[in-house]
Order: structure tokens, then sequence, then C-alpha cells
């Protein structure tokens, strides 16, 4: 007997019996799955007729067509063309119907659709002639609607069309309906093996049953005793490790409440459900904030910031991090007013498909964004500082230009008009009778007028020379050196090492000759230049040009700085003016050697 009261032989009978059943279930199965497939197959044959029926009525349909277009083209009667168009329109519609239905399926024509890849692959070459003859015999149709209809003429390409593809559809249209009914005898045939395979699999399983079921039950019932016997042996042994689970589970346990209680004094972390609602606060969290009790109801925005500003913005960034989570800063404040930097993690996790909630991982920032708003501070202050200095380099250029244009409109009057008021004077003077006087008068008007013309030369010179805008850089510095050298007395050359002749933008052509120009009038004017050699040499991306003077000279670095407002605007405005077209400046000088300005300025190609 066993525990639960049943007898070794109750159990063998009941095995005995199962196997019976299974065994007489496996002939039953097979007979059903037998019928079940061949019924399957059967009704799937049922389309093939229908399928071959409308396949070859197309071939009817399309030469109906034929017929009726070229009956229309000679009909001359509006009555009968009209109804010979709505014959072609009905006639076409069916026949499109059909066509699609073949490849696509149409429940009421009774057409699956299930098409073979020859089929298919036939259709596929047989579309384009359908689509020609198809778009013809509409266009013939819309041409015989048309209000009023339009002669045979316009529609004649349209019906040769429709002649020229018909025999091409005719012929693959052959092929598709021998290919249907090639594929319903092949289903006929397959039909047939399965049927007889099915009656060979059916005495295979009896054969297999009676080998592998029946005879080997009595050997099974022996083995069956063997293996209670070890699975009582098994029971026991299991018993056993589930002891050993149970001591492990319990270690596992007491390891995980240590690495929370280790959490709980070391992270900021907290765990909150998706509406914003504290499910559980770590203890660091809770000493940072000065937070004790808490219940489903409490809003982790209003924890962490006493400001209602910040709770918002805590609110928002809970409710977009539901699904995708979110990382990075967030302000908050102490229930005693301390302002406190969180760099905070949201991660979403899930406990169930039910269940979802948002673990929270924060650390303590505040001195590190301390020092990131005051390297901000500083750096505001440095820019604020930079724009004060370019404000003042601006008023400068500014004042410097207002001095310029004075300092022409001083010559122009003081110098120019004086002298033209001079040489009008003397005009008026003049006495026709007295030959002797007049002779003299004319003599100083020769010398006032080559004064005046000498003035106006230097005057407008200072302004842009034409040779700038009509030849470009290097004939312009030829002729401010040229005419400097003839208005001072002063040795001021040229030297074109390179043969540079390129024209340049206008801003950087203008901008250069500036920096040319103030640097000769500085060796001039405060150094006591007695010679001055421009050198021009290029290469393949720059532009240098050298201004050497054999002048005073003078230290660089004592040059007082534009913030203090004196002094140095001419090498300021020059430094200004390359900057602006991209070059680089280099000033050289020493006391009593001389003084070197070196400009390199990128050539764009």
């Amino acid at each position: 007997m066993t525990k639960n009261g049943n007898s070794l032989d109750q159990r063998t009978f009941d095995k005995l019996s199962r196997l019976y059943i299974i065994a007489l279930s496996t002939i039953a199965v097979s007979v059903i799955v037998s019928q079940i497939l061949i019924r399957k197959h059967l009704n799937a044959q049922l389309s093939d007729s229908t399928v071959i029926n409308v396949a070859g009525r197309q071939r009817m349909l399309s030469q109906k067509l034929t017929k009726d277009i070229i009956a229309l083209s000679t009909e001359q009667k509006t009555n009968e063309r009209i109804s010979l168009k709505d014959d072609i329109k009905a006639t076409l519609n069916l026949w499109e119907t059909s066509h699609h239905a073949l490849q696509n399926g149409n429940d009421s024509l009774g057409l699956p659709g299930k098409n073979s890849t020859d089929i298919n692959a036939k259709f596929a070459k047989l579309n384009p002639v359908f689509n020609t003859i198809s778009k013809s015999v509409k266009t013939i149709i819309e041409a015989v609607e048309n209000v009023p209809p339009l002669p045979t003429s316009v529609f004649e390409n349209h019906i040769e069309n429709v002649r020229q593809n018909e025999g091409v559809f005719l012929a693959m249209m052959d092929k598709i309906v021998n290919q249907y009914d090639f594929e319903a005898n092949q289903k006929v045939s397959w039909l047939r093996r399965l049927e007889t395979l099915l009656t060979i699999l059916t005495l295979v399983i009896l054969l297999a049953e009676f080998l592998f079921i029946f005879w080997p039950t009595a050997k099974s019932v022996r083995a069956t005793l063997g293996e209670l016997l070890l699975a009582e042996q098994r029971a026991k042994k299991m018993a056993i490790d589930a002891d050993e689970l149970s001591l492990a589970k319990e270690k596992s346990m007491k390891e995980l409440r240590a690495l929370n209680h280790a959490m709980d004094e070391t992270l900021l972390f907290a765990r909150i459900t998706q509406n914003g609602n504290v499910v559980h606060i770590g203890k660091r969290f809770s000493r940072l904030f000065k937070f004790s009790g808490f219940n489903m109801t409490t809003s982790f925005a209003e924890i962490i910031s006493i400001q209602e500003s910040e709770q918002v913005v805590m609110e928002n960034i809970i409710t977009k991090s539901k699904k995708t989570g979110w990382q990075g800063e967030v302000k908050a404040t102490t229930k005693d007013y301390k302002d406190i930097w969180l760099e905070m993690a949201i991660i979403p996790f899930s406990f169930s498909d039910d269940r979802s909630e948002l673990l929270i991982i924060a650390s303590d920032i505040t001195s590190r964004k301390a020092a990131q708003l005051e390297i901000e501070r500083l750096t505001k202050e440095s820019f604020e500082e930079k724009m004060n200095q370019q404000k003042i380099i601006s008023s400068k250029i500014i004042e410097n230009q207002e001095k310029e244009q004075n300092r022409i409109a001083k010559d122009v009057h003081d110098g120019i008009g004086q002298m033209l008021t001079g040489l009008k004077y003397n005009l008026e003077s003049i006495d026709i009778s007295d030959i002797e006087k007049t002779a003299f008068k004319i003599e100083h008007l020769k010398e006032l007028t080559g004064n005046i013309i000498k003035g106006v030369r230097t005057a407008t010179f200072n302004l842009t020379p034409p040779e700038l805008s009509d030849h470009g850089i290097v004939p312009a510095i030829n002729k401010l050196t040229h005419e400097l050298s003839k208005l001072t007395g002063k040795q001021i050359v040229l030297f074109n090492k390179t043969e540079f002749n390129q024209r340049l933008d206008s801003l950087v052509e203008i901008n250069i000759y500036r920096i040319v120009q103030e640097a000769i009038n500085n060796a001039i004017k405060y150094a006591n230049s007695t010679h001055i050699l421009v050198s021009l040499s290029h290469s393949e991306n720059i532009l240098s040009v050298v201004i050497d003077d054999n002048g005073q000279g003078f230290n660089p670095k004592k040059v007082k700085k534009v913030k203090e407002g004196d002094g140095g605007m001419g090498m300021t405005f020059m430094k200004e003016r390359i900057k602006y077209i991209e070059g680089r400046i280099f000033i050289h000088s020493e006391k009593d050697k001389g003084t070197r300005v070196t400009l390199n300025i990128p050539i764009d190609k």
C-alpha cells in the first residue's frame, strides 16, 4: 500500500488505461486530421473553376471591347454612338473589375486572389498591356461624352492602340488561363498523393503504437517501480536542499537590509509615485531638509523646498519624467531658508504591470554651484570691462575722425579759401591798360594758382585716392609714397619684391591703405625720419607689407593704454583695422634705431 491508500496494482492499471486511451486517441486524431486536410484542399479547389471561367471571360471581354470600339469609329449616328459608348463603358468596367479581382481577390465574384508566383509574373507582364488598352478606351469614352462629342479623328490613335494591343492581351491571357488549368490539375494530383500518404501514416501509427506503447508497457511497469524508489530518495534530498536555500535566503535578506541601511546613510535617494507623492525617503535626505514623518499624500516637491516657484518646477519635472526619466540640476530651499543645489536623476521603474514608481537619486552640489556662479560673475565682469574698453576705443576713433574732418575743413578754409580770396582780389585789381603792372600781377597769379593747386592736392590726398578703387592697393601705395615724398621732401620709396598685383576686397584694400598711411605719417610727424621704405611681398596665402624708417624710434611698452584715455591712438587705430580684416600687425622699435611695422594679411583665393 502507498501513503495515499492506492495499491500498486491499481496504479499500474491506471497507467495501462492511460496508454490505451493515448493509443486510441492517436488513431482518432490521425483520422480527423486527414479528413480536415482533405476537406481543406477540396474547399480550396472549389474556386478553381470560377477563376478559370473568369480568366477565360477576359479574352471574350477584350475582343468585345475591340469590336465595339471599331464599330464606334465607323458609326455616324449620335444615338447609336452613345449606345455603343455605354456598352463599351459597361464592358470596360466588368473587364477591369475581373482583371483586378483575378490578382487581388473579390468576394462577390468568388475569386480568392491567391495566385502562384508564375501567375503573378505573367500578370506583371500583362498589366502594362492592360493599362494601355484601358487608358485608350477611357480616352475614347471621354471624347464621345464630351459636349459636343469630338470627331473620330481625335481618338484614332487610341483606337489603333486598342487594336494593336488586343492580340498581345489575348496571347498573354491564354497563357494565364492555361497556367490556372495546369495548377488546378496539380492540386488534384497533390490531393491524391496526400490521401495515399495519410493512409500510410495511419498504418505506420498503428505499427508504432504496437512497437512503442503496448510492447514496452510491461517493461515500463517494472521500471516505474524502480523510479518510485528513486523518487523517494530524491524527495529526501530536495527537502535537505530546501533547508539550505532557506538559510541562504535569510542571509541574503540580512545583506539587503545592511545595503539599504548604507544607502540611507550615504545617498540622497527617495521613491515616489507617478503623481509625486513620497513612498520612501532616505535618512540623509530627511536630515538635509529637516523632514520627519510622511504618508502617501506627502508631496516630494514640498519636502525639498518651501518656495512655491521651486515646488512648481519640481512638479513639472516629475510630470515630464514619468516615462523617459530625467537628469539635471535643481534648486531647493530648506525650512531655515538655506539654498541647496541638487544634481538629480529621476529613473522610472515598475514592480508589476499595474504598479510604477520613480526612483530619485541626488547629490548635494551646493559648493560646486556656488563656485560656478562666482566664475560666471567674474566672466561677466571681465566681458563688461572689455566692452567698456571697446566703447572708449570707438569714441576715440570717432573723436579722431572728427578732428581729421575739422583739420581738412580748416586747411580748406584757412589755406585754400584765403588763397582763392586773394586770387579773386588780384584778378579784380588787374588794369589791362597798365601792361607792366598787369604782367607782374599775372606772374603773381601764376604763383598763387600753383599754391592753390598744391593745397588742393594736399587736402584731397588725405582722402581716399582714386587709384585705390580704380587700380588696387599697389598703385595706391605707390601714389601715396610718391606724393608724400614730393610734399615733405623726404625719401619715401615703395619696393614691390614679388611683383604683387592682385586685387583684394575693397574693405581689405582701404584698411591696408589707411594702416600704411598712418605708419608713414607717424614716421614723418613723430620719428623725424629722413628715409622711409615700404616693402611688399606675398606668398600663396599671405600678403606682407613692411614699413621701415630711420627715425628716433620709441619703446612700444611705454605707450599709454587706450583705456586711460591718452596717447597711442595711432597704434590703436592700426590694430583695430588689421583685426577687422583678420590680419596681424607687428611693431618693432628701439630708441634711435628706427621703427619697423609689419602687416600680414590673408589672401582669399
